[in-house]
């Protein structure tokens, strides 16, 4: 399975370096011409491929959106058709905003099979990923997200449907959570 990372900020990278470990081929891309940013990969995510945003979501299965948010509305709806998007994206800072950000990018992109989850973990907090539990919330395409969660070190825990990606965003309990299975799953529970 090709991944595609959009973003070469603090996410996208560790995201990367944690998808190469697990042995995926993967294109990262950041905003502009993907030479601005063959140093920084090279670096901080060696053996990912730096390409245009374009070219990586061609080619790839699972798209990551490790972008800011305020920077989701310059990506092309169309070319996210019929894949699966990962939202790893939050507002900041939080907005008052009646969905969250997964039915948004859904609502963008339709066509897109969006999941929510590698949000809610600080990016320092990633790596090594050791087995925490991760939660992912999607009304397709979460099993194959899942399989990708576990395949890169984490316990994938399913919220529900994509609304409920809202109980991963900043501001809720489950926000910034550093936890093992159940200690997760509690908290979910609770705030179901």
């Amino acid at each position: 399975m090709q991944i595609a990372v959009l973003g070469a900020g603090h996410v996208g990278p560790v995201i990367a370096r944690l998808a190469l470990a697990a042995g995926y081929p993967v294109a990262i891309a950041g905003s502009g011409d993907p030479a601005r940013i063959e140093m920084i990969t090279e670096f901080l995510a060696p053996g990912a491929v730096p390409r245009s945003a374009a070219d990586a979501v061609q080619d790839a299965d699972l798209v990551v959106l490790a972008i800011p948010w305020h920077r989701f509305g310059t990506l092309e709806p169309a070319m996210f058709a019929g894949k699966v998007v990962i939202d790893a994206m939050n507002h900041w800072p939080p907005a008052d905003a009646p969905s969250g950000t997964s039915e948004e990018v859904a609502r963008r992109l339709a066509g897109a099979h969006v999941v929510k989850t590698l949000n809610h973990i600080a990016y320092q907090d990633m790596e090594p990923p050791g087995g925490r539990a991760i939660g992912l919330a999607g009304d397709e395409a979460v099993e194959v997200v899942a399989e990708f969660l576990a395949r890169i070190g984490f316990d994938p825990v399913p919220v529900g449907p994509l609304t409920s990606g809202r109980l991963l965003e900043p501001g809720t309990p489950l926000f910034g959570v550093v936890a093992g299975r159940p200690e997760f799953e509690k908290f979910a529970r609770e705030l179901s």
